[in-house]
C-alpha cells in the first residue's frame, strides 16, 4: 500500500506540470504567458467603455469559485474593435493560471482552420475538438473572425453545446454583438449568451471605443 503522505506530492507535481504543458500551448499560440503585458495591472481605463470592461471581469474572477459550476459561470466581451477585449480576457485567463486552474487557449480563426484541415482524419480531428470540449475553461478568442460557413458553425456549436451541457466555463472574445452571434447562429449564440448572462460586456461601435485610433 503507497504511504498517505505521499499521495499529496505526487498529486501537486501531475497538477504542476500539467500547468506547464498549458503554458506551453500558449507560448505556442504567441502569448508567452510569464511575460504577457496582457494583464489587469497593465490594462489602461481610458473611457466608461473600458472602464465597464475592466470592472465587469474583475468581479467575474472575483466570484469564480462561486460561479464555476453554475449555469451561469462565463462572460462574454463583445462588440468594438480595439477596445481591449481580447487584453481583458488574456488578463482574466493568466490569473486563473496563477490560481492553478487550467484555460486552455482558444485563437478562433488559427484553430477552426486546423481543425477543418483535418476533419478527414477522425481520431485527430475527436482529439482536437475534446480538447476544447474537455478543458477546465476554455479562452476563445475573437469568435467568427472572418468568413463564417456551415463547417465553422458545426464545430463551434460541438465545442460550445458539450460545454453548456456540462457546465463549463467559457470566456469569449468577439468583435460581433449579441446580435450578429444570434444571427451567425442561434444555437451557438443564444448558449454563449445564458452561459455569460451575469458577466456580459457589449461595447458600442463607435471609434472612440477603439484604443487603437487614441
Amino acid at each position: 500500500m503507497v504511504p498517505q503522505e505521499n499521495s499529496q506530492p505526487l498529486a501537486v507535481s501531475c497538477e504542476c506540470r500539467n500547468i506547464e504543458k498549458l503554458k506551453s500551448e500558449w507560448r505556442y499560440s504567441g502569448i508567452n504567458v510569464e511575460q504577457s503585458k496582457h494583464t489587469f495591472f497593465n490594462f489602461e481605463v481610458w473611457n466608461k467603455a473600458s472602464e465597464r470592461l475592466k470592472d465587469t471581469a474583475a468581479a467575474y474572477c472575483t466570484n469564480f469559485d462561486e460561479i464555476k459550476d453554475k449555469r451561469r459561470n462565463s462572460i462574454l466581451l463583445c462588440g468594438q474593435v480595439g477596445s481591449g477585449k481580447t487584453h481583458v480576457s488574456v488578463a482574466i485567463a493568466l490569473y486563473f493560471l496563477k490560481q492553478r486552474i487550467k484555460v486552455v487557449y482558444m485563437p478562433y480563426r488559427d484553430v477552426i482552420t486546423k481543425i477543418k484541415q483535418n476533419m478527414i482524419d477522425q481520431e485527430y480531428y475527436g482529439k482536437m475538438i475534446s480538447k476544447y470540449k474537455l478543458c477546465e475553461v476554455l479562452l476563445i478568442d475573437d469568435l467568427f473572425k472572418g468568413k463564417i460557413n456551415e463547417s465553422d458553425l458545426n464545430i463551434m456549436f460541438e465545442i460550445i453545446n458539450y460545454r453548456y451541457l456540462n457546465f463549463l466555463p467559457i470566456i469569449v472574445s468577439s468583435e460581433f454583438s449579441i446580435n450578429r452571434l444570434l444571427a451567425f447562429d442561434e444555437g451557438v449564440g443564444s448558449r454563449i449568451y445564458e452561459m455569460s448572462k451575469d458577466y456580459v460586456v457589449e461595447i458600442e461601435k463607435d471609434i472612440g471605443n477603439n484604443y487603437r485610433l487614441k
